[in-house]
């Protein structure tokens, strides 16, 4: 495994708790810290749409300035909109809290984008496996991701859950001090003053192929979303069951869908090259 690639999964182990802990966690805390109870998992919602909205914004950020530098800059923004998120939860302030997980997608887009990276650091033969390793990297994150944000909840006595929110800072801030060792493969540096020659987007858009994988992506991401949102919120909040119960099925149900994303770029070599 190259220099790259090793940098990738350890971001990818770190970085990705953003995600992970963000489904985990912020359905809940949106319910003790709103008085409209149908809005609880609004936050969550809003890292996804963030998420959504800033994928392209990433790509054209790490066009023009390199994968290293967008990288950093991506984990930093994680790491400030955690903080702003542990203020918003100290003051009780559930817009603020929501402003922060739709920053927090800003920073989710970049880390969606290591995959990409890996495939770029690697021989065009060696993709799937490269790619899978970053997804094994995930599962790692899931684990480790909820099982320090569940021990960490009470780190602040007076605040529940603004011990994981800082926790998730630090551990969103680490990509950054890794990617200070990234190399930047100049291919993907895109002069976007050079006047596009390829096919236009339209053409891309109305492939039957391309419509197919979107529909498919849409409603499995829809699925996933509302599984993992409702769960941790209907058995802690609803059900009363402690959240070391909630982890598990959390953790499990993390692991599965990452799972399936490894085995997809394992054995279907042909979708990755």
């Amino acid at each position: 495994m190259n220099k790259n690639l090793s940098l990738l999964a350890l971001s990818q182990v770190f970085g990705f708790t953003a995600n992970i802990i963000t489904v985990f966690l912020s359905g809940i805390v949106g319910s003790q810290i709103t008085s409209i109870k149908s809005l609880s998992t609004l936050p969550t919602a809003l890292s996804v749409l963030g998420t959504a909205i800033f994928t392209i914004l990433a790509a054209k950020i790490m066009g023009k300035i390199g994968r290293r530098l967008g990288f950093i800059f991506g984990a930093l923004v994680s790491s400030v909109t955690c903080l702003l998120a542990v203020f918003a939860i100290i003051q009780q302030n559930f817009i603020l809290f929501c402003i922060s997980h739709l920053i927090l997608g800003l920073g989710i887009a970049f880390a969606h984008q290591y995959r990409f990276a890996a495939a770029e650091s690697v021989e065009k033969e060696k993709v799937p496996k490269a790619i899978s390793i970053l997804m094994l990297a995930g599962i790692v994150s899931s684990f480790l991701g909820i099982t320090l944000a569940n021990y960490t909840k009470n780190l602040i006595s007076d605040h529940m859950y603004v011990g994981s929110y800082l926790l998730l800072a630090v551990f969103t801030f680490m990509p950054a001090i890794f990617f200070i060792f990234y190399k930047n493969n100049e291919k993907t540096k895109i002069d976007f003053n050079n006047k596009y020659n390829g096919r236009r987007l339209s053409e891309i858009i109305f492939q039957p192929r391309f419509l197919q994988a979107i529909i498919a992506a849409a409603f499995a991401y829809a699925v996933m979303s509302f599984l993992m949102t409702a769960t941790p919120l209907s058995m802690h909040v609803m059900e009363k069951m402690s959240l070391e119960k909630n982890r598990n099925s959390s953790s499990i149900s993390s692991s599965s869908y990452v799972s399936s994303i490894i085995n997809y770029g394992t054995f279907n070599k042909k979708i990755w090259v």
